[in-house]
C-alpha cells in the first residue's frame, strides 16, 4: 500500500519536476531540484529555523510543535504548523510514509554533513523520489548556509539581508575579542539539567556559541573528545568558573542556594545567567541560527566595554529581521529579565 503511494505521487509531482535544476549541496552531493519550491520538509529542528527565517510559507511543519510559551515570538500564520516529527537525531521518528504524505518538494536537513548524514540523504532520496539536501550547520559557516539554502528556495535577497547581519555581528565581535588578551577572557561553564552537573565539552556544538563570543569553557580536555560529559563535584570545585551559563530554570532557582554551588566563584560574584529560550534557545536546544543572538546577548555579558550595546533593541531587531514578529514590551520583558540575571531566584 505504501509503494502504491509512492508511485502516485511521484505521478503528481511529474509536473513539477519537469523543470527541474542541478544544486551542490554542502557535502558535495549533486541533487536536482525543482525549478520552484513551495513546499519543503525539515529533517530536523536546526532545518526547521533555517527554513523559517529564509521562506516560512515553505515549511511544512515542525518538528515539534509550537508550545504555549513560544508563540508569541513566531509569525501568526506559522504558529499552529503540524508537528511533523524528525528524520535526523535522537529521537527520529518520522517515517518516510509522514515524508510522503506531507508531498514535499524538497527535503532539508542543517547540521552534520558526514557520512551517517549523506547516506541518510541518499537513502530516503532514493525511496521517496523527493530531493534532499544537506546543509553544513557550522555556526561560522552561517553566511554561506543561508546563501545557499536562499538560493535554492529562490528567496536570494533575503538571504543575502540575513547573511549580511550575521557578518556584520562576527566582524564587530572580532574587533572586541582583538582587544582583550586570552587570560582575562571569562572562565565559563556551561550547567545542563536541573541538577547544573551535564555539560559540554570544550569544541562541542553545545558550547559553541559560548566559545565563539571569547568564553573560556573551563571543561577543556587534552583529548579530542566533544560532546555532552558529566562532571563530578570535585571537577567542577577544582575548575571554579567565574561565569555560569544555563537555560535550565530550576537548576537556576536553585544554585543560589545549593552546598555544591555556594563556594563556586561565578555564584558567590552573581555571575550566573539563564538563556532565553523562546522560541528557541539562545544557546542552543537546537543549533541552528538561533545562536546568533545568543551570540550577542553573551558577547554583552563577558564584554560589556569592548562589546556595548543595548539588549532589548538588538532583541528587538533580530527577532524582527529573523523570526518575522514585532515583540512587545511585555513578550520582550519576558526574554530580557531571565537574560540578565535579575529574574527572581
Amino acid at each position: 500500500m505504501a509503494l502504491w503511494r509512492c508511485l502516485l505521487l511521484l505521478l503528481c509531482l511529474a509536473p513539477a519536476l519537469a523543470e527541474a535544476r542541478m544544486v551542490q549541496d554542502s557535502s558535495g552531493r549533486a541533487v536536482e531540484v525543482p525549478d520552484r519550491i513551495e513546499r519543503v520538509f525539515a529533517a530536523g529542528p536546526p532545518a526547521s529555523i533555517l527554513l523559517y527565517v529564509l521562506k516560512p510559507e515553505a515549511l511544512l511543519g515542525w518538528p515539534r510543535a509550537i508550545r504555549a510559551e513560544e508563540r508569541p515570538y513566531i509569525a501568526p500564520p506559522f504558529r499552529d504548523l503540524p508537528e511533523t516529527g524528525r528524520l535526523t537525531g535522537r529521537g527520529g521518528e518520522a517515517n518516510l510514509e509522514t515524508v510522503l504524505t506531507a508531498s514535499p518538494h524538497l527535503i532539508v536537513d542543517f547540521g552534520s554533513i558526514g557520512g551517517t548524514y549523506k547516506s541518510l540523504a541518499d537513502r530516503v532520496q532514493s525511496q521517496t523520489g523527493i530531493p534532499y539536501i544537506l546543509i553544513d550547520g557550522r555556526f561560522d559557516n552561517t553566511p554561506a548556509a543561508l546563501r545557499l539554502l536562499g538560493s535554492i528556495l529562490g528567496v536570494e535577497d533575503r538571504a543575502e539581508t540575513l547573511a549580511r547581519y550575521v557578518e556584520e555581528t562576527f566582524a564587530q565581535l572580532g574587533k572586541a575579542l582583538a582587544a582583550v588578551p586570552e587570560n582575562e577572557r571569562p572562565r565559563v561553564y556551561l550547567a545542563r539539567g536541573p541538577d547544573g552537573l551535564e555539560t559540554g565539552l570544550k569544541g562541542s556544538i553545545n558550547t559553541e556559541i559560548i566559545e565563539r563570543a571569547g568564553g573560556r569553557n573551563v571543561f577543556d580536555t587534552d583529548d579530542q573528545r566533544k560532546g555532552i560529559v558529566r562532571a563530578s563535584p570535585e571537577q567542577l570545585l577544582a575548575y571554579n568558573p567565574d561565569t555560569i551559563i544555563t537555560w535550565d530554570r530550576n537548576f537556576y532557582r536553585s544554585v543560589w542556594t545549593g552546598p555544591l554551588w555556594r563556594n563556586v566563584a561565578a555564584v558567590r560574584r552573581g555571575r550566573v545567567y539563564l538563556s532565553p529560550t523562546a522560541p528557541f534557545g539562545w544557546i542552543d536546544r537546537p543549533p541552528s541560527v538561533n545562536r546568533l543572538i545568543g551570540l550577542r546577548w553573551l558577547a554583552g555579558l563577558f564584554y560589556p566595554r569592548q562589546f556595548p550595546g543595548d539588549l532589548r533593541m538588538a532583541t528587538r531587531e533580530f527577532y524582527r529581521l529573523f523570526y518575522h514578529v514585532d515583540l512587545d514590551d511585555e513578550d520582550l520583558e519576558r526574554l530580557i529579565e531571565w537574560a540578565s540575571g535579575k529574574a527572581p531566584p
